[in-house]
């Protein structure tokens, strides 16, 4: 029976002889009612039942809604497949870099969306995905178009899986080009006949080549954080920081004559030519090879 200090409990039997008392009581807060001592049910008033209800349903439509918007929103291509490898969702970033609208997509088999897919190595890696459960991110070649690199994660879910496509072709050049650059640093030290520095914006010397130390007398180590005009002859400073500040101003490469000065104080004929290193919202300073005239 219910107490004065607890006047929201009440057992079953003496609910249903005084219903329209409890009933009176729910519209202000629930009620418990007990069997055989244990809370069994809970009343409450039809309109704290249709809030709760209605929180509910609008707190799942609203995540439901927001995954979508999410989904949408993302730059990277998303494919959704199913165990049969069926598409069943795909973002607005699929349907363009795939070039077909998304009602097309739905339903067909990825290898029909991706044709080259089943002689890519990425194959293997979306059969494990659907089959084993295993994820998988990395670089891939040639899967849309030649020479194309498209960066892939694969992510296993319960309907299936999830492809994430972004095309990384420009970084894999760029890796490509520095390599290249560095090659061609490696060839130029070995030749040997020409030194090399890296400047700062302020000409201080970041690094130099065993040419260039070789050129002026003195050990590379020696050479950094050198302003790289102390290197050169009292005449030819002006002529250098000139050169220097037309080249940050307007970003064309330079070529001066001018001289070294070596250890010992002799002065040496050399070709500076100056080429900026730009970086991604500022100049990072600049490149100099130094050429015996």
């Amino acid at each position: 029976m219910a107490s004065k200090h607890d006047p929201r409990r009440v057992p079953a039997a003496e609910f249903i002889r005084d219903f329209a008392n409890w009933r009176m009581q729910a519209a202000r807060e629930p009620v418990v009612v007990t069997h055989h001592g244990k809370d069994a049910h809970v009343l409450i008033s039809l309109d704290d039942y249709r809030k709760l209800d209605g929180e509910e349903a609008g707190t799942v439509d609203v995540l439901r809604d927001s995954q979508s918007a999410l989904l949408d929103a993302v730059r990277d291509a998303v494919l959704v497949v199913d165990r049969q490898r069926r598409i069943v969702a795909v973002n607005p970033a699929a349907s363009d870099m795939l070039e077909c609208a998304a009602p097309a997509l739905i339903g067909n088999t990825l290898i029909s969306a991706l044709p080259g897919l089943e002689s890519n190595l990425l194959f293997p890696h979306v059969a494990r995905m659907i089959d084993h459960r295993q994820r998988f991110a990395g670089e891939v070649p040639g899967l849309l178009r030649p020479r194309q690199w498209l960066r892939a994660d694969l992510i296993p879910l319960p309907v299936g899986g999830a492809l994430i496509l972004r095309d990384v072709s420009e970084g894999i050049g760029d890796l490509a080009e520095r390599d290249a650059l560095r090659a061609l640093a490696t060839a130029i030290d070995a030749d040997g006949g020409v030194g090399h520095a890296r400047i700062s914006v302020r000409e201080a010397i970041e690094a130099a080549s065993p040419a260039l130390a070789a050129m002026v007398g003195v050990d590379e180590a020696a050479m950094r954080r050198v302003r790289f005009s102390a290197l050169l002859a009292l005449g030819e400073r002006h002529a250098f920081a000139e050169a220097l500040e037309d080249l940050f101003r307007t970003g064309a490469p330079a070529r001066i004559a001018s001289e070294l000065i070596t250890r010992e104080g002799a002065a040496l004929p050399v070709i500076l030519s100056i080429a900026e290193r730009r970086g991604a919202y500022a100049s990072d300073g600049a490149l100099i090879l130094v050429t015996r005239r």
